[in-house]
């Protein structure tokens, strides 16, 4: 008798347990719910905005709307405060959120209308980390190199594929890089930026190479100036590593 009434007991106690855990597992999934609806103030684009619209231009051409959570692009701009100084890179159309990687200093732009494109190149943009475009501080006209990096299910390898790459433009999160007055250096992405978008000219086997890496691997740049040495390295393994 007493082992029926340990056992309806342990069974009664898990059942009380089981229930609070479920509770406590449904609310958590409420707030989350909650938390991903919330409505959050974004800037939208209520007319056509050509590229090189300076901030007080734009300013006319958006207003403030509250979206859900879940419905806001990553970089996009709350508060017309943060438009100062600042000038649009690319056309803008009615509708679209206004993303911090839409808006440049105005040298950037400048500085991207001024680099010439050889004729028959494509122009790639890729999204890296500060610290994968040389913490920031590339600016149009400068040329890097581009490391490749792929992994399969049995071995990870890394090469310098591409030498002396064109850097027509460059954009970023939180700041972008920009060339001083004499265009000689250059003053990083502020700090806290999350992503610099960079734009590449390259032959048409160099891009495929380049969107191949974006898709399935991980993408390195250097400051790769026109002196630099371009011989050909062997692709690094970790079983090369060290030798």
């Amino acid at each position: 008798m007493k082992r029926r009434l340990l056992a309806a007991a342990a069974a009664l106690l898990l059942a009380v347990v089981g229930g609070v855990v479920l509770l406590a597992y449904v609310g958590a999934a409420d707030q989350r719910a909650v938390a991903a609806l919330a409505p959050a103030r974004v800037l939208v684009v209520t007319e056509a905005v050509p590229e090189g619209a300076t901030a007080a231009e734009l300013q006319k051409a958006v207003e403030v709307r509250e979206l859900p959570g879940v419905a806001v692009a990553p970089g996009v701009v709350s508060s017309v405060a943060e438009l100062s100084g600042l000038v649009t890179t690319t056309a803008l159309q009615p509708g679209e959120q206004l993303l911090r990687s839409r808006l440049a200093d105005p040298a950037v732009l400048e500085a991207a209308r001024g680099v010439e494109v050889p004729e028959g190149y494509h122009q790639v943009a890729v999204q890296l980390e500060p610290q994968r475009v040389v913490a920031g501080t590339l600016v149009p006209g400068a040329t890097v190199g581009v490391f490749l990096s792929v992994q399969d299910e049995k071995v990870s390898k890394t090469a310098l594929g591409l030498h002396k790459v064109l850097v027509t433009a460059v954009q970023g999160g939180a700041g972008t890089a920009a060339a001083d007055d004499d265009g000689s250096a250059a003053r990083p992405a502020a700090a806290g930026a999350e992503t610099l978008t960079v734009t590449l000219a390259l032959p048409p086997a160099g891009a495929q190479k380049l969107v191949f890496a974006a898709e399935h691997g991980s993408i390195w740049l250097s400051a790769e100036p026109d002196d630099a040495s371009d011989a050909p390295l062997p692709v690094l393994t970790k079983g090369n590593l060290y030798r």
